[in-house]
């Protein structure tokens, strides 16, 4: 086994949308794993939206990566050492590796992976954190019922695309909103949804909020928010009374700068609408998904 390793940490905090330039490729030692802790060589990683937010130096629901610090992220890989009697030599292991070809993790933060199963990267997908991500949110805050509408932003993302299906397979009326018209035939095509809109095709929410009348004309129920601004403007008046909004993420402001920041196009969408919230007594919940991990199987 080679005793070096290659990792990008965050050389520069971003300005807007992160560059190449933000980051630097670095060589070092390969850690030893302590007690209770395994080490893992990398096979795949994921590149997931809220590592965005980890960029900035803002308030936030996590801590920032440090200038100089290795990019966080989760992986899964082959054990390669092990100090933990529930991990031997050649396990596959999904654990918060982040941007490296080797990472040291303690045994009880790791998940096993079954290579034998499914491909093991599943385990950063559907059988990871974007599946976890779309079951909670449906499940547990939008609390489908047969016949209902679902209306899913970023449609074509690994938590969207999940939703998407669970909710179909529970007999709800699905409606996708993706970027271009080639994600949209994917969502109606690979991920069974009956109807999906080309945001980049409406100029504003109002001409987005009329496709979306035609698309649920029954009102919509249930609203899985991934993305904010324009989306949100065009969903929320459609809501039926007593509807449901998982909050989780607003994928258009991750670069505006987090929490208390007033960048350029990242104007606070929510409070103009907080009238409808109210008197159609709609359920807004934000989660993070890290605060539920109990929840996997």
């Amino acid at each position: 086994m080679s005793d070096q390793m290659k990792k990008i940490v965050l050389a520069s905090r971003p300005d807007g949308a992160p560059t190449p330039e933000n980051f630097r490729l670095e060589t070092a030692d390969v850690p030893q794993p302590g007690n209770g802790e395994i080490l893992v060589k990398v096979h795949y990683m994921s590149l997931d939206p809220y590592m965005r937010g980890r960029m900035d130096d803002a308030k936030s629901y996590a801590e920032p990566v440090p200038i100089g610090g290795l990019m966080e992220g989760g992986s899964v890989g082959k054990v390669i050492a092990s100090n933990d009697p529930s991990f031997q030599v050649g396990d596959f292991a999904f654990g918060a590796f982040g941007w490296a070809t080797h990472g040291v993790a303690p045994a009880k933060q790791c998940q096993k992976v079954d290579a034998e199963g499914v491909a093991i990267t599943a385990s950063l997908g559907v059988l990871g954190m974007p599946g976890l991500t779309g079951w909670y949110g449906l499940n547990e805050i939008g609390q489908p019922k047969e016949g209902e509408t679902l209306v899913v932003a970023a449609a074509t993302g690994p938590v969207g695309s999940i939703v998407g299906q669970l909710a179909k397979a529970k007999g709800l009326r699905t409606v996708g909103i993706a970027g271009g018209a080639e994600k949209c035939e994917i969502a109606t095509r690979d991920f069974g949804f009956d109807v999906c809109l080309d945001h980049r095709a409406y100029d504003d929410a109002k001409s987005l909020r009329a496709a979306l009348k035609e698309a649920a004309p029954d009102g919509i129920d249930i609203y899985y928010e991934n993305v904010g601004v324009k989306v949100l403007d065009a969903v929320l008046p459609l809501m039926n009374a007593h509807g449901r909004i998982p909050l989780c993420g607003m994928i258009a402001w991750y670069n505006a700068g987090g929490l208390g920041a007033d960048a350029e196009g990242a104007g606070l969408t929510a409070p103009r609408l907080w009238r409808t919230i109210l008197v159609n007594f709609l359920t807004v919940r934000g989660f993070i998904i890290s605060n539920h991990w109990n929840r996997m199987p």
